[in-house]
Order: C-alpha cells, then structure tokens, then sequence
C-alpha cells in the first residue's frame, strides 16, 4: 500500500460489471477508498453526494461516452481529476481526451500496475500544482505589497519609489498605459507616514471640464443652480494622505493655475467661497503621455510641469521587464480564481511560454485581463494556451519552416549550425535579451551559452 494511495477516494464508472468489480477490488488492494457504477448517469448523481479525488471511466459505454462524462463531471465540478480507459485506443483519441481535460488515458487490456501508476501519477502532480500555489501564496508577503519586482528594472523602480515615500515631495509617475503607475502611486502611499489616512484616486480624464474644479477643491452652497448644500472636494476628502491624479496630462488648461496654486501654497478654495484653507496632501500625478510634447504644444503649463516633476519615477513596460512575468501570472491566477470562484490552480509550460514570448502592448493590465478571462472560461484546473487566445502563428509558419530545413538540408549543414543560426537570430529578434531569448527558445541561460559558443554566463 503506498503512502499516497491511503484515504484517496476513486470512483470507477464502466458499463462491464466484470471490469467494475475487477478495478474495485484491485484497488482498494493498493489502498484506495473505491466505488463501482455501471451507469453514467447515476456516478453523475453520486458526484453530487460525495467527493472523489479521482474518476476512472471507459470512454465507450452506450449510455453515455466517456468524454461526454468527462465534460458533465467538469461542468459541475471543474478541477475533478479524470482518467479514461478504452479498449479502443488510439493516439488521435488519446490526445483529444488530455486536451478535453482527462489527466491520463490508458487503452485495454492493462496490467493494473499501469493504471496504479497513471492514478498516482495523476494524484501527485495535482497535489504539486496546489502545494506550489500554496508555497506561493505564503512566499507573496516577501514582495512589496501589491508589487512584483523581480526583475532589476522594478527593482530599480520600487527602491527609488520607498525613498520618495519618506518625503513629502510631489512624485511624478510616467509610462506607458497599463504598466502599473497607480499600484506604484498605492506603494508610495503604504510606505509613507501617511499610510493611516485616506488614499484618494481620481482619473482626470474622466472628469468633465466643467466640473474639475468643483471635484478638486469643493463648492459652497448656492454657487450654481444645482449646488444645494456644501461639498468637500478631493483635496478634502484626501486630507493627511495621498491625493492621486492620474492622467495629469489630460487636465483642462484653466484648470492647471488653480491646482498650481495648490501646490505652491498649500491652500484651497472651494467654487462658490470665500475665505482660503489650509490644506495638508501628498500629490502624486501620472501620465502616459509625453509631458514635454504637451508643453510644446501648450496644453500643458510650464510651471504646473516643473511643480509635479519633483521625483519622477519612470516605470518600464512589461516587455522590458520579462522577468517579472511568472510572478505575476500567480498573482493573477490567485485573485481571479477567488474573484470567480474558480478551481485554476496552474499553468502549463507551453502556456507560459506563450505569455513570455508575447510583446504585452497593454502592459500589465493586459496581462491581467488575459488572465482572469482564461481563468473565466477554461474547463479544466490548469490554464492551457489555447485558454489565453494569445495571437497564433502567421500564416504559412509550416511551409517556411519546411523550405529552411530543405535548405539547410540541401547545403548539408550540420545540426548545430543550424542551431546556433536561429539562436542568434531569436537574439537579434529580443535585442541582446538573453534571458528573454532563452524562454523563447524553451532553454536555460547556461544552457544558451554552452550551444552558442561553449561559454558559461557571467554571474548575476
């Protein structure tokens, strides 16, 4: 009896009552908790009494095929581990039933020591795939909160971001859209002396421009038709924390004098009033867009510009920062899966690899929705590429990589020639990237080196 197979509940689904017996017996001769049905339909019924850790099913029975089991088993319950059997088997049928979702597939007749194996097999990888999920989970306190920063371009980032938040300065956060400025802008604030207080998010492009002001700094009552009562504004409403205008550049200009005023005096005044208060915020602005050209083009003031541009934090994009990717793909799968309440546990290593050979021009956000979306829709506990929609090959991707190898066939090149040609091309292709061309090319580092020219990396 094996250590892993005591307390395992299976339930073996077969429309042989020979077979049933058989397995039933076997296995719990091997220490498994076994239950036998010869009718699909009544082990759909039982599914819903009981849990299984395992399900053993023939893929032809005339009630009901076993894949079409398989997808009522996931339907109902989307992580329920399946193992089909048939004695029908073929290659083809063998691997649409793993893409469907069965953890194994094993033709007839079989030793039961194969089957023993395959369900042990099946068992300790989905036991893996959630102790890794749960040691990541515990290791996430060691990030910074709400951040991932493995690579040494948002190490660079968060290190700058902790000093600026022991000051009281006004932090300018630039980069491209969805690279994460307002978790950066959260950081600042959790670090600082004002983490306590209210941090307070407004997206000055969602703001008309009829109403910035009243939105920022308040009105009093009977300043326009509709002001009945007074309002505080988001400088109010941020007092003692942090006040975040994101999308700075999108400001209307009449606007900019007043909030410049802010800045410089540390005083407001609602629309409608008329005495001035003293008013105690951390700002800190954001902008994906180029400030400068907005200075040319005078949509943007020039003392405004150099007031916000105290310390400025420049966030890279997620193609430059690959590193980071893993680390954020489990932090995304954790919260969408509690988000949707969904059982993904993991992702393949085809479907990762995807990911890191992507070019994420939406940066992190896109990263994020892609994510949740496949956690939303796959049928299965481990995210498959084909659950992520990521941009599938050119077209004519088989024939051109048939002409190179009649090519390369033709001139009699030797393999590693070949080899080290497309190598270096992958590192034209990532600009010298080596740790971003090793991932496209399913290799490590060391591994890199040794097939382009026999050198080991430099350490780290």
């Amino acid at each position: 009896m094996s250590n892993r197979s005591a307390g395992k509940r299976i339930l073996v689904v077969d429309d042989d009552p020979g077979v049933v017996d058989y397995l039933v017996e076997m296995l719990g001769v091997e220490g498994y908790v076994v239950e036998g049905m010869t009718w699909p339909y009544g082990a759909l019924d039982r599914l819903s009494e009981y849990d299984f850790d395992l399900i053993v099913a023939d893929v032809e029975m005339p009630a009901m095929r076993g894949t079409d089991l398989m997808a009522a088993i996931h339907a109902k319950k989307p992580g329920q581990l399946v193992l089909l059997i048939t004695a029908f088997g073929s290659i083809d049928l063998a691997v649409r039933s793993v893409r469907a979702g069965a953890c194994d597939f094993i033709t007839k007749p079989f030793q039961i020591e194969v089957l023993c194996l395959a369900i042990e097999r099946a068992l300790r990888e989905h036991q893996m795939r959630r102790e890794i999920v749960r040691l990541r989970s515990m290791l996430s306190g060691s990030e910074p909160t709400g951040l991932v920063a493995r690579s040494k371009a948002m190490q660079r980032v968060v290190d700058l971001a902790r000093r600026a938040a022991l000051t009281d300065s006004t932090i300018l956060l630039t980069g491209e859209s969805g690279v994460g400025k307002g978790s950066i802008a959260r950081f600042i604030h959790d670090q600082s002396l004002r983490q306590k207080n209210a941090f307070v998010q407004v997206n000055c492009a969602a703001l008309p421009a009829s109403l910035v002001e009243s939105e920022l700094f308040g009105v009093r009552k009977g300043a326009y038709t509709d002001a009945r009562e007074d309002r505080p504004g988001l400088f109010v409403q941020a007092v003692r924390g942090t006040l975040f205008l994101d999308e700075i550049a999108e400001m209307p200009l009449e606007a900019q004098p007043k909030l410049l005023q802010v800045l410089e005096t540390g005083r407001i005044r609602p629309v409608g009033g008329h005495n001035e208060m003293e008013i105690d915020v951390r700002l800190i602005a954001a902008t994906n867009c180029s400030l400068e050209e907005a200075l040319q083009e005078r949509h943007f003031r020039p003392d405004l510009y150099h007031r916000l541009n105290v310390i400025r934090i420049e966030i890279p994009p997620l193609r430059e920062r690959s590193e980071d990717i893993e680390a954020l793909v489990d932090a995304f799968l954790q919260r969408a899966s509690m988000k949707l309440g969904r059982p993904v546990i993991g992702i393949t290593a085809e479907a990762m690899r995807g990911l890191l050979s992507h070019d994420w021009p939406g940066n992190v956000r896109e990263l994020a929705n892609r994510i949740e979306r496949a956690v939303a829709l796959t049928d299965h506990d481990t995210i498959l590429p084909e659950d992520l929609s990521l941009a599938s090959a050119p077209p004519g991707k088989n024939d051109l990589l048939d002409d190179t190898l009649s090519i390369a066939a033709a001139r009699e090149l030797p393999l590693i020639d070949v080899e080290r040609a497309y190598i270096r091309r992958v590192l034209e292709v990532t600009q010298g990237n080596k740790a971003r061309a090793a991932r496209i090319l399913g290799l490590d580092r060391r591994t890199l080196y040794r097939k382009l020219d026999g050198s080991e990396p430099d350490e780290d």
